[in-house]
């Protein structure tokens, strides 16, 4: 399978036309494991009924389109992969990032691994962080988002 193939087959939920209120861009590659996991964490939660307003693009970021995707997001560390940014529809069909409420102040759920100007998530490898982005960091943006 070709990489563009692959990058094909992760977004081909989140292509065509704009149904959901959210999409949830995340930014991985292929055999990194915390990515894999952050998209079966985000699958399982967007199969529950309480998060339908919610779908998922992956963009792998070593193909050309997903490099592009991560480029234009401008706000994660190419380091601090797998990320996650929010974005919400618009009323022409398009996706916008949300804006961050939180810039600044301290977060105690997601800690070192929230964005900073946008509505988002990036893994945080320090000792504090253990390299990982838990579900509770999830939800917490995603309940945001709601609020934005």
């Amino acid at each position: 399978m070709t990489a563009r193939a692959r990058t094909e087959t992760h977004e081909s939920t989140a292509v065509g036309i704009a149904t959901k209120t959210f999409r949830v861009m995340v930014f991985g590659k292929v055999g990194c494991d915390k990515c894999a996991m952050l998209n079966r964490r985000l699958d399982r939660l967007f199969a529950e009924e309480a998060w339908q307003d919610f779908e998922k693009q992956y963009c792998d970021i070593e193909t050309e389109e997903g490099l592009i995707a991560f480029c234009r997001a401008q706000c994660v560390n190419p380091s601090r992969i797998p990320a996650l940014l929010v974005t919400r529809r618009q009323p022409d069909g398009s996706y916008a990032p949300l804006t961050s409420r939180c810039a600044g102040t301290a977060d105690d759920v997601c800690g070192r691994s929230r964005l900073y100007q946008f509505l988002g998530l990036q893994t945080d490898y320090s000792d504090a962080g253990h390299g990982l982005i838990t579900p509770a960091m999830i939800e917490a943006v995603l309940q945001e988002a709601r609020g934005a």
